[in-house]
């Protein structure tokens, strides 16, 4: 599990496949309330205040994406209290069960997207994707500060898949950034075969 704050009310929390098995709980387990998905939820807010000192009383947003052969992102936003709800949060601190005021929001994405913090990486990756013949498509963006790569599973051969994911994993981190942020409010720098352009481009 590895926690990272984007602001000062918001974090984000990669989750492993093999973490969500250590604590017996399917992929599919998070769609449905269920008390181990709780007490991951209650795990994961216990972490981020010892790691990050993010402090998880009061209403949250919680984003759930689901990314294909990673594992999920679940971005928690810290919603703003007015005095009444303030009032009854301190009521409630004496409580032994604690209470989270969640909307949840679930996503599943099939789209493989990883974020380089250096085009050189950007570089590296796509020439290893093209010497493996593993793919040449891919859309290109910038966003963030931060380059990312988007592939279609549907134009990756199955049995090779994993092998796109490991290769992408050495060099990038996976992003739960959707198409929709990417095209308002992102830059596209190369809308198709991103792979092979890249490679045509920029030499060594």
């Amino acid at each position: 599990m590895k926690i990272e704050r984007l602001s000062q009310d918001k974090i984000r929390i990669f989750l492993t496949f093999d973490d969500l098995l250590e604590r017996g709980i399917q992929k599919d387990d998070m769609w449905r309330e269920i008390p181990k998905v709780h007490e991951l939820f209650s795990e994961m807010m216990d972490q981020a205040y010892s790691e990050l000192g993010f402090d998880a009383s009061g209403p949250l947003a919680v984003e759930v994406f689901a990314l294909p052969a990673q594992g999920m992102v679940v971005i928690v936003t810290r919603g703003k209290m007015n005095a009444h709800e303030g009032d009854r949060v301190a009521e409630d601190e004496d409580t032994d069960d604690e209470i989270y005021e969640m909307e949840v929001t679930l996503e599943q994405s099939d789209v493989v997207m990883y974020a380089f913090r250096e085009f050189e990486d950007v570089i590296s990756v796509c020439k290893q994707l093209q010497a493996s013949s593993l793919t040449e498509d891919g859309r290109l963006f910038f966003y963030n500060g931060k380059y990312i790569l988007a592939l279609e599973p549907a134009l990756i051969d199955v049995s090779r898949h994993n092998a796109v994911i490991a290769l992408l994993a050495e060099y990038g981190e996976a992003t739960s950034v959707t198409y929709a942020v990417l095209e308002e409010y992102g830059k596209v720098i190369m809308p198709e075969f991103a792979i092979r352009e890249v490679c045509n481009h920029f030499q060594f």
